[in-house]
């Protein structure tokens, strides 16, 4: 059995974290320098810095957000929003991610991935996949892009599929469905995802009790639990979260 990873999202804009529902109704969240810090303090494994407006707003990702958060800890981080060519990947790299997370470049450039994880290494390249249900599709998921504003009309699970062949190192499945509402992650889009590639996947979107995290695990066959809401708002907290996961006989880092 695989350890299991506890991964703080911190959603920015506007050099704040801020957390919506469904992508939107932004609400303020904090300073991310302390949050960062705080969550290396409660125990995160991980940590996950999104620029969700760099990609509507056609700009790169702040390095300065990165440099400043990266500084203060100590635990991977990983980096997403608009990052589009491998230069934005060497300098978010080099401001102190460890890790970065590309979407709708990815979907617009397949060969960027493959060229990034030949460069990179594949440890290094996420893809986040954002999909909504969509019956007209072959898995029931179609992708959307332009942080969650734009379907593809493009089959995600078969997309998973294809970033394993390019090279990615990691999925990062969100559902439109899910996002912000602590209704529980989307677990048959997750798990549909987690059967499809043989690659670590990050279950994203909706965490909102301790039972859902269990449940990202053993019913949606995730390995890394990405949360925001509830670690934000202190509604739980990692080190509850940990103990929980241990009790119900999973393994984690404490």
């Amino acid at each position: 059995m695989s350890t299991v990873k506890i991964m703080p999202c911190l959603d920015m804009k506007d050099g704040r974290v801020v957390k919506g529902i469904h992508f939107v109704d932004l609400k303020d969240a904090g300073d991310p320098v302390e949050n960062a810090a705080f969550y290396q303090k409660e125990g995160a494994d991980e940590l996950a810095m999104l620029d969700i407006a760099a990609t509507l707003e056609n700009r790169k990702t702040r390095l300065m957000w990165v440099k400043n958060v990266s500084s203060v800890i100590d635990i991977p981080l990983t980096v997403g929003g608009g990052i589009s060519s491998l230069d934005d990947i060497a300098m978010v790299l080099e401001a102190g991610a460890d890790k970065i997370s590309m979407n709708s470049a990815a979907v617009k450039d397949h060969d960027l991935v493959r060229r990034a994880a030949k460069i990179f290494g594949p440890e290094k390249i996420t893809v986040a996949i954002d999909a909504r249900r969509n019956k007209e599709m072959p898995s029931g998921f179609e992708l959307v892009v332009s942080g969650g504003t734009k379907p593809v009309g493009q089959d995600a699970i078969a997309w998973a599929r294809q970033c394993q062949e390019l090279g990615a190192g990691v999925i990062l499945p969100t559902s439109m469905d899910g996002d912000g509402t602590q209704a529980g992650y989307d677990l048959e889009f997750t798990r549909a995802i987690a059967d499809a590639v043989n690659l670590p996947v990050i279950a994203s979107g909706g965490a909102g009790t301790l039972e859902h995290f269990y449940e990202g695990v053993t019913r949606g066959g995730a390995q890394v639990l990405l949360a925001a809401s509830v670690f934000h708002y202190r509604i739980l907290s990692i080190k509850q979260v940990k103990q929980f996961l241990m009790d119900k006989g999973l393994k984690v880092n404490v």
